[in-house]
């Protein structure tokens, strides 16, 4: 079976894991800073497969079943916790997070 080389899938990875990097760095909003997460953590799943399809075992793609588990949990607990806060009427920006200590 052929296909695109590793580095195709490497150039990929790399891209969204900078572009989700730049979202973290340069958004204010909660939810964006999720989702860039969540870009970040499918370019790092992408390497970790396109790895294992090279080498041809499978503990990578076990591996990037494991990591896409956690960032399903921690999309729910993000969530949880902005809605949670979108109902008190606290300020949604990344910077004022400071008002929920106490």
């Amino acid at each position: 079976m052929s296909g695109p080389g590793v580095a195709w899938y490497l150039g990929i990875a790399a891209f969204l894991f900078g572009t989700g990097a730049l979202g973290v760095l340069v958004r204010r909003n909660p939810i964006i800073v999720l989702l860039s997460l969540e870009i970040m953590l499918n370019g790092g799943n992408l390497a970790l497969i396109a790895f294992a399809r090279h080498s041809g075992d499978a503990s990578g793609q076990v591996f990037a079943i494991a990591v896409m588990a956690v960032a399903a949990s921690e999309v729910v607990v993000g969530l949880g916790l902005i809605v949670a806060m979108s109902r008190r009427r606290l300020p949604l920006d990344v910077d004022r997070l400071h008002t929920l200590r106490g």
